[in-house]
């Protein structure tokens, strides 16, 4: 299901990114819910897609998501 706001994300999402990382994350989720609508595994599509969104602008430094430079 689609994400209003950045609280309603999973734990596993805003425990660990930074709040723009979130945003990219929502934003991205939100997008490929609604392109794949009617698609057996949507949210699963939805989620691979935000992860990879968040990745493009983010890495993993550790235990700590940090911006690419």
């Amino acid at each position: 299901m689609p994400y209003e706001f950045t609280a309603d994300l999973p734990l596993s999402v805003r425990g660990h990114l930074p709040q723009h990382a979130q945003e990219i994350y929502l934003a991205a989720f939100n997008h490929a819910y609604a392109a794949h609508a009617g698609d057996a595994d949507q949210e699963e599509i939805a989620r691979r897609i935000a992860w990879a969104a968040v990745k493009r602008g983010y890495v993993k430094d550790g235990d700590v998501w940090v911006r690419r430079a």
